[in-house]
């Protein structure tokens, strides 16, 4: 069968990659086109354009480029209508995903969602409009499948990719000696993002604040999908960069800085005590908070149904919250034991159950059926 996938951001294309290697275990005749990244075309896909190309953070930055999504979204149009695949199955990345679910169902194509848009934060009603363009969706978050069960739409739940693969990962035992790092020098580990607008809005806060932790090594975790000279502008004294590394980071780290998004998920499920930051345009934080209909921006406290790690948001993420509650995450015994025992409770909720694997069969069964 011939599958098109569209995913726009790393995580997206890490999850899709994983989706296609067992959807060839599945169907061994599978043919991928995809919109993604380096992972889905290592994984098999042809790939029509990188997800860099249209990397957008915040409502801001989207309106601003409105023309370059347009130009985009009619590409993609003509290269389904050219393909004719059996399924179109969109990976999160909402604001274009929705409107190809659109244009696939008007032009009789079947659409599968893999990872939900997150319209329980902030459109609710959009539901409506999954409900009549999404013939199977699937959901790697608990409170997902009952919030869509509220709508009277059912939903496959499949467990959490992200906590399969925090599973699967095996510890490096010689991660300080191939880094040249200093193993008697506990490690906090900086995770910026992985694009570039959202690097630059995080990163020169997160390493600014050496000072009062001059006996800790802060290791940036860098991607490959950007230039590793733009890094250069970071890397000092006690900073260091280390590219493709992120896993192992994070199963060696004492403590965390970490932008919102799937990476708290990842360092909560290592048991590394964090810091969540978030920061975007004046104008994108004014839209978001005016739209965002749930009391926290983390996956971890989400999961949970509380807080269990700090969000610093917009203008409380400066150096002094930060210098703050980064003593907690490493000096506070009680306070990180607590944090541990939240970390606990959401491995609990999310298990593993071989989300990809369990994924891949649903929708082999289902297209042949």
């Amino acid at each position: 069968m011939k599958y098109y996938l569209i995913a726009g951001e790393r995580s997206g294309d890490f999850h899709a990659a994983n989706l296609m290697r067992e959807l060839r275990q599945q169907d061994p005749q599978a043919e991928f086109r995809c919109w993604g990244g380096d992972m889905m075309q290592e994984a098999g896909g042809e790939l029509v354009h990188h997800y860099q190309e249209m990397a957008i953070m915040g409502f801001w930055e989207a309106a601003t480029s409105i023309l370059k999504f347009r130009g985009y979204l009619k590409e993609c149009q003509r290269d389904l209508l050219a393909y004719q695949p059996d399924v179109v199955i969109l990976v999160d990345y909402a604001g274009f995903n929705m409107r190809i679910a659109k244009f696939a169902k008007a032009n009789g194509l079947k659409v599968f969602y893999y990872i939900s848009p997150k319209i329980w934060a902030w459109n609710q009603g959009r539901v409506h409009k999954v409900k009549a363009l999404v013939d199977k969706m699937f959901v790697i978050l608990p409170f997902e499948e009952e919030f869509y069960q509220r709508f009277d739409y059912k939903v496959d739940y499949i467990g959490n990719p992200t906590a399969d693969a925090v599973a699967e990962h095996r510890k490096s035992d010689d991660f300080y000696e191939r880094n040249n790092l200093d193993p008697l020098r506990p490690i906090i580990a900086v995770l910026p993002g992985s694009r570039k607008q959202e690097i630059e809005e995080m990163l020169y806060e997160m390493v600014a604040i050496l000072p009062p932790f001059l006996d800790y090594q802060f290791i940036v975790a860098g991607v490959d999908n950007l230039d590793r000279n733009y890094y250069a502008n970071f890397e000092r004294n006690n900073v260091r960069i280390l590219f493709d590394q992120t896993y192992d980071l994070l199963a060696h780290a004492t403590a965390a800085l970490v932008t919102s998004g799937t990476a708290t998920l990842e360092t909560a499920l290592f048991d590394v005590p964090q810091v969540v930051c978030y920061r975007t345009s004046a104008v994108s934080y004014s839209i978001g908070k005016a739209v965002i209909k749930v009391p926290h921006i983390s996956l971890v406290n989400l999961i949970a149904g509380k807080e269990v790690v700090k969000e610093l948001i917009q203008g409380d993420f400066n150096a002094r919250n930060l210098v703050t509650e980064l003593k907690k995450i490493t000096a506070d015994e009680e306070f990180i034991a607590q944090q541990k025992a939240g970390y606990a409770q959401i491995r609990e909720k999310l298990g593993q159950q071989r989300a990809a694997e369990k994924a891949a069969r649903l929708m082999v069964g289902y297209l042949k059926g």
